[in-house]
């Protein structure tokens, strides 16, 4: 599985929220400090899924990725 290089660097916050809203669209806010924290937001990112007039989804593979690293596996 690969890592979301930009997740160590999010603040606890926005971890958080991703965590508890894991599968949703991504709150603006937080598509803005996963940008900051270096987490290139295109349409090729391996961790963007759907995007939509909502806004943008994680992939699957990053929805298991935050999941998995929520529980600790």
């Amino acid at each position: 599985m690969k890592t979301i290089e930009w997740w160590p660097k999010l603040d606890a916050e926005a971890q958080a929220w991703l965590i508890e809203h894991n599968g949703e669209v991504i709150a603006a806010d937080v598509v803005n400090k996963i940008a900051a924290a270096g987490g290139t937001v295109t349409s090729d990112a391996w961790w963007i899924g759907d995007r939509g007039p909502e806004g943008i989804y994680l992939s699957d593979e990053a929805v298991d990725w935050i999941e998995a690293t929520a529980t600790g596996e």
